[in-house]
């Protein structure tokens, strides 16, 4: 796949409703408030020393920045239910893992699924993500760490995200 083509990441049907509404809003009101703050922050004078007027763009470029990230995902997701509980790791799932020797627990897929929860999230395009895909339970891989560290991985269990 080459390397300048979109990623597709898997959501549930509720992470694509909650982004579509974020995106809405900051492209909608959203957008409109943050103008209304740097016109009303540029009529009061000097730019350059305008904390008021810094602050509002220094927002606009987040918004805007923010507002082509989710165009770019909704725009390119795979929406849809969780995946089927059969074991194989997948975007959607949680794994269980031993990642060099340590247990830990985290969500295939993407940050965006997770929302609001403290749980951990790999990519299926990390480097563990990569490694993992497809196997099941039992399975044992190793891959090369970005530092150049050789990491075994056991795979515990492997379950649809509810999230």
């Amino acid at each position: 796949m080459p390397t300048n083509s979109p990623s597709v990441a898997w959501l549930t049907q509720e992470s694509y409703n909650r982004l579509k509404a974020e995106l809405e809003h900051l492209s909608g009101p959203g957008r409109t408030e943050i103008v209304a703050r740097i016109e009303q922050a540029r009529s009061e004078g000097d730019l350059k020393e305008n904390g008021g007027y810094h602050a509002a763009k220094e927002e606009q470029g987040k918004a805007e920045a923010r507002i082509r990230q989710l165009t770019e995902l909704l725009n390119n997701a795979h929406v849809g239910e969780a995946p089927e509980d059969n074991g194989i790791v997948e975007p959607g799932m949680l794994v269980e893992a031993k990642i060099a020797g340590d247990k830990e627990s985290f969500l295939l897929g993407s940050r965006e699924v997770a929302g609001d929860t403290d749980i951990n999230v790999y990519s299926e395009r990390s480097p563990l993500g990569a490694a993992i895909q497809g196997h099941k339970a039992g399975d044992k891989v190793t891959y090369t760490a970005p530092n150049g560290k050789d990491i075994t991985v056991e795979i515990l269990s492997a379950k649809p995200y509810a999230g």
